[in-house]
């Protein structure tokens, strides 16, 4: 196998796909993937996934800061005569000048069913969302954010308390599996692009820390929701005594009570309709510890009203 493939990402979810690549002859000349960066505390400096993996395979790593008037990184590709260039969640944009490097172009492997959650968290929106389904959409790139046209899209369903983390691996690995057949297929112009439907396009933003925390006059079902689409990160969290706690695992309950009060001994939450039952919680500073475990050092007893400060 011949062809020549420049790869673009940088999250765990890209992972799998370069994998699957460099183990199926595909000849990757080049990677590229967003700066290290400095830790909160400036002492260490974390490549990113793509990066760490990209280097186990003595690949050509590159991490310019921007793509955008970066006329090195366009003699470079220029000058690599590759067939196409394979994008999964690479968080940067790719500008046109760039995109026409490539023969066939650049494709993007989107982790939603295009154009429902265009944007940068469409896992978690969809979680959040409590959309059934979700799934993988390949298209062509185009330099505005996830409007390409879409040449194959794969649906597969959300499963019952299925978190952000799970769902993205479970992704990951089908776009693993399917990105082979479709570079084959476009590299022979054997697929057909289809201008996705505009006006039905919906947005997933990124996440921020904020959001995550809990309304308890929501419906129980919403605010797990949150819980698994947040999960792990930025997580799904309240107050009690000044002092914040994340939720990481929670399930469906049907008791009655006041939105926010422990309702009994295990952590039973009342919310706006029905309940949840904590399984997992980490406080502030403190590490993630089943409920069982938890309840045995915590102030926070039956008739506690969560969000007190």
């Amino acid at each position: 196998m011949s062809e020549k493939i420049v790869f673009m990402g940088t999250s765990y979810f890209a992972v799998p796909i370069l994998k699957s690549l460099y183990q199926n002859g595909f000849e990757v000349l080049a990677v590229y993937t967003q700066p290290p960066k400095k830790s909160n505390r400036g002492q260490k400096v974390n490549k990113s996934p793509i990066h760490l993996f990209a280097e186990t395979l003595n690949l050509d790593i590159r991490t310019p800061p921007t793509l955008l008037n970066n006329q090195e990184e366009l003699n470079f590709l220029k000058n690599l005569n590759f067939d196409l260039a394979v994008v999964v969640a690479y968080g940067q944009i790719i500008p046109n000048d760039i995109l026409n490097c490539s023969r066939k172009k650049f494709i993007n492997i989107h982790a939603s069913l295009l154009p429902k959650w265009r944007g940068a968290a469409p896992i978690q929106r969809a979680i959040t969302n409590l959309d059934v389904e979700t799934g993988i959409s390949i298209m062509k790139i185009k330099e505005k954010l996830d409007t390409g046209p879409v040449c194959n899209i794969y649906k597969t369903r959300i499963l019952n308390n299925e978190n952000s983390e799970e769902l993205s691996a479970r992704l990951s690995n089908l776009a693993a599996e399917k990105i082979l057949q479709n570079i084959e297929e476009i590299l022979e112009d054997k697929v057909k692009f289809v201008e996705q439907k505009h006006s039905e396009a919906t947005y997933a933003k990124k996440v921020e820390k904020l959001e995550g925390k809990i309304d308890w006059k929501n419906d129980a079902e919403k605010i797990i929701g949150k819980i698994n689409g947040f999960y792990p990160s930025p997580g799904a969290w309240f107050s009690f005594n000044g002092k914040r706690y994340k939720i990481l695992k929670a399930l469906l309950s049907a008791s009655k009570g006041k939105p926010g009060y422990v309702l009994d001994e295990n952590l039973e939450i009342a919310c706006g309709s029905n309940s949840l039952k904590i399984l997992e919680i980490q406080r502030e500073g403190k590490r993630v510890q089943k409920t069982n475990e938890f309840i045995l050092g915590t102030k926070i007893k039956i008739g506690s009203k969560l969000d007190d400060v």
